[in-house]
């Protein structure tokens, strides 16, 4: 399983594993050396302290009494010297031994068949113990915050060329074609290996945009002749009187279809523009886009039997990119035209934005995130379309700054809400 941390963060999680690691292994070492030793030493102490009793019994001289702080008991001892029932079963050797919550450390020694048993108390010792513990515990949890400290300092140190790479790379300067390389920046380690890959990769995405630049241009350029062929081949049979009513119906489709057309191409120039050329685009108020293409759609709506709706009533007075957001309400017009057959579209302008709504056939919420993605088209598709209308929406928004989201209309059909949030 992959851990979904930052790269200074597995640095300074690492440090303090490996002091946790280390210095909990070195503590428990210490704690338990010492509790050994000290038990060796207690053991040997009290060993010596039962000879000497020994001895005393020996020579039967019982008026010396054990060291303060011991108890002394032997098998047929008397008075204070009786061997208690809790001590009869002890192994010779030493013993930590527990008496009315009181603890003791204890030594047996068996002498021809008579068990004789020396206690201390060991109150003084479990405070040492204790002391010792704190003071490990307390080094433990220092060493443990210094480390996630050094660890800090560390990885802010180790990964500095990384930020600054990925700083590098996000800059939108790179995508130029004078844009410098970046291995040369950084030294012949990994760092710098990864820089060299960035720029390949930079490489062949320049090239890419560059290519993809020239052909959206390009076509587009070579359009614009035969669009005003015909636009004007139009306006010349509009004024002819030999052309009776229908056929100047079929030529004003035929102009109104140029006409959509030539604002497609003006779109994609847009698009293929650079960021910084794009103040030379005409700028327009969501009114008035709104109220052209409405001009444009009313008749188109109207004659397909449904009901069409305009309120321009809370629209803001900002500028915007007109032949883009034209582009934008235009493709989302057409769609819920496409896709209705009864009922009635809507079109409602906002402070920052507009929503269409429509009473189609709706589009399923499992399918509604892709239908932005190019060549997409829903269950419901008709006709000849590619299914690159919505995904045309959708890079103009994303170039803009602009958001668009696609939700349920009441009581059916779909609403298409356009976010005209001003770029940063």
């Amino acid at each position: 399983m992959e851990f979904k941390q930052s790269l200074s963060r597995r640095i300074v999680i690492a440090f303090v594993l490996m002091t946790a690691l280390v210095g909990g292994t070195f503590a428990v070492g210490i704690v338990e050396t010492v509790h050994q030793v000290e038990e060796r030493l207690i053991s040997s102490e009290l060993g010596g302290d039962l000879g000497r009793l020994l001895k005393m019994e020996s020579m039967d001289d019982w008026r010396h009494r054990p060291e303060p702080g011991q108890l002394f008991y032997f098998t047929g001892g008397r008075e204070d010297f009786a061997l208690p029932a809790d001590l009869k079963d002890l192994s010779p050797g030493f013993h930590e031994v527990f008496r009315n919550e009181v603890s003791y450390h204890g030594f047996m020694e068996l002498v021809d068949g008579r068990r004789y048993v020396l206690l201390q108390d060991q109150s003084g010792f479990e405070e040492r113990e204790q002391l010792l513990f704190a003071v490990v515990l307390v080094g433990f949890l220092i060493s443990l915050a210094l480390s996630g400290v050094l660890g800090w300092l560390l990885a802010r140190k180790v990964i500095e060329p990384v930020v600054r790479l990925s700083r590098q790379v996000r800059h939108p300067d790179q995508l130029l074609d004078e844009a410098p390389q970046l291995a040369r920046d950084y030294a012949g380690d990994e760092v710098g290996q990864l820089a060299e890959s960035f720029d390949t990769t930079l490489g062949l995405l320049r090239r890419a945009l560059m290519r993809e630049r020239l052909f959206t241009s390009d076509v587009s350029h070579e359009l614009r002749t035969p669009l005003m062929v015909l636009a004007s081949s139009c306006e010349l049979l509009l004024d002819s009187p030999s052309l009776d009513e229908r056929g100047k119906k079929q030529v004003r489709r035929i102009a109104n279809a140029s006409e959509e057309m030539r604002g497609l191409v003006q779109t994609f120039l847009q698009l293929a523009r650079a960021r910084q050329d794009e103040g030379g685009a005409p700028r327009a108020t969501l009114r008035e886009v709104a109220d052209d293409l409405v001009e444009q759609w009313r008749p188109i709506i109207e004659a397909k039997g449904l009901s069409f709706e305009y309120r321009p009533q809370e629209a803001g007075e900002q500028l915007y990119n007109a032949p883009l957001l034209r582009s934008v309400m235009g493709n989302l017009l057409r769609n819920a035209w496409h896709y209705t057959d009864q009922g009635g579209i809507n079109l409602s302008l906002l402070p920052q934005g507009f929503r269409v709504d429509d009473s189609g056939v709706g589009i399923p919420a499992a399918e509604r995130e892709a239908m932005f993605q190019p060549f997409v088209r829903g269950g419901s598709a008709r006709g000849e379309g590619l299914g690159l209308g919505l995904s045309l929406v959708q890079r103009i928004c994303e170039s803009q700054g602009w958001s668009v989201e696609l939700s349920d209309a009441e009581p059916r059909g779909c609403r298409f809400q356009v976010g005209l949030h001003e770029r940063p």
